[in-house]
């Protein structure tokens, strides 16, 4: 008799804790009724009647997916190989199941392919020099495109771009001769604001004769300060402006 009671007993209590499931704080539980969406659930403790009600889990904390490196043909046409990091997060669990088979695999196709589609637009040079810029674009393309999955992507970050060999040389060929059309242009720039300094003053010492005369005294003085054999004779400007008079 006390068989007869237990069995049932025993059958409820084994269906309870099979129906029972703990989700943590950082997952959620997309619950299907018959094949039907349900609802979503979580965190904490909640029944699962087994056999009419399927759950699946959905994480969501960050996730950090690693984006394999690309062969991509720069708008100048050089081939690098570039590799990046995507940080993205399910927002809509509902979505994530439901919209794609598989939310992490395809968001790392979609990385891949978005990767190479906004580096081939650009030139090497911004590549290598306007990498934040880059990273935005290739958010915000990807987070528009994954909205519809429930995902968000958080941000992207490019960690390579690898160039061979005799692209590494160029470049460096490149900057050697950027750096010294720079110091031709500085050098230029300094002898042309010297020549327009030296041609104020010979204005100013032309208008006052005295201040020509007191020049030329300094100039006698800095050289007989000087351990040289020169001897200098003072010759009046005066005197030369009478010869350039005389017919």
């Amino acid at each position: 008799m006390m068989i007869a009671y237990l069995i049932p007993i025993l059958f409820v209590l084994g269906l309870v804790a099979l129906s029972v499931r703990i989700l943590p704080e950082y997952q959620r539980g997309v619950v299907f009724f018959l094949g039907r969406f349900q609802g979503v659930k979580g965190p904490g403790l909640i029944i699962v009647i087994p056999g009419v009600q399927q759950m699946v889990r959905v994480d969501l904390r960050t996730i950090t997916l690693d984006v394999p490196s690309q062969d991509v043909i720069s708008r100048d046409n050089v081939t690098v190989r570039v590799n990046a990091v995507l940080y993205f997060r399910v927002v809509d669990p509902n979505k994530a199941i439901i919209q794609v088979e598989d939310y992490y695999s395809a968001t790392s196709q979609l990385a891949q392919t978005t990767l190479r589609s906004v580096l081939g637009k650009h030139d090497l040079d911004e590549m290598l020099s306007e990498r934040d810029k880059l990273n935005i674009d290739i958010q915000e393309i990807l987070d528009e495109q994954t909205d519809n999955w429930g995902i968000k992507v958080q941000n992207v970050e490019i960690k390579h771009v690898d160039l061979n060999e005799n692209m590494i040389r160029a470049i460096a060929r490149q900057a050697e001769a950027e750096r010294e059309r720079r110091a031709k242009v500085i050098h230029a720039e300094g002898e042309q604001q010297a020549a327009e300094k030296l041609v104020e003053a010979a204005n100013i010492m032309s208008a006052t004769p005295g201040a020509m005369q007191l020049r030329y005294l300094q100039t006698m003085s800095d050289m007989s300060n000087k351990n040289s054999s020169t001897i200098v004779f003072p010759l009046p400007m005066d005197v030369m402006e009478m010869f350039r008079k005389k017919p």
